[in-house]
């Protein structure tokens, strides 16, 4: 059972790939002949500046994967990692898909569409910004709690439901 797992992997891994590669080659030769089409040797050097990392990505996938098979019987010897995983990966395919459709939009609307791009580190200020306060946030609970809840009679870290009741005079919290 875990041999057809492996070919069903390998098999799912191949065909991402090889359309991966061809989306790629498509659109590198699109905007390539609209360049020289048009004569715009300046955009030349954003295109490989900008094509960088998502071909490094592509290379980088190809390699992880990849299925290996046996020369002698051609049987399969790795299946390569799945390149459906979520963290890591996931985030690669998110800037490979996002260069792609910036390349689009580059053949289409013209040059200033790389601008698109800054899309990417803008999002990923954001993520690490709300991470990192999220965190702070959450982790304050484990520090005891902050000075002024403990000098104001106590009720400050208490549900509204709990301070209702202290209001009222019944049951009385006690925090320690």
């Amino acid at each position: 059972m875990a041999q057809k797992a492996a070919k069903s992997l390998a098999a799912r891994n191949a065909s991402t790939l090889n359309r991966t590669h061809l989306i790629t080659l498509s659109l590198h030769a699109l905007f390539l002949t609209l360049n020289f089409l048009f004569n715009r040797p300046s955009a030349l050097l954003r295109y490989c500046l900008l094509n960088l990392p998502a071909l490094a990505i592509e290379f980088y996938l190809e390699r992880l994967g990849r299925p290996h098979y046996s020369l002698q019987d051609g049987s399969l010897k790795s299946a390569g990692e799945d390149l459906g995983a979520s963290g890591l990966t996931e985030y690669m395919w998110d800037i490979l898909y996002w260069t792609w459709i910036c390349m689009g939009a580059v053949c289409v609307l013209g040059d200033w569409a790389w601008w698109f791009y800054v899309a990417v580190p803008v999002y990923s200020v954001y993520l690490g910004w709300t991470t990192f306060f999220g965190m702070k946030k959450g982790l304050a609970g484990f520090a005891g709690g902050s000075s002024e809840v403990q000098s104001s009679g106590g009720s400050g870290g208490a549900s509204k439901r709990q301070q209702k009741l202290e209001k009222r005079g019944g049951q009385r919290v006690q925090y320690r």
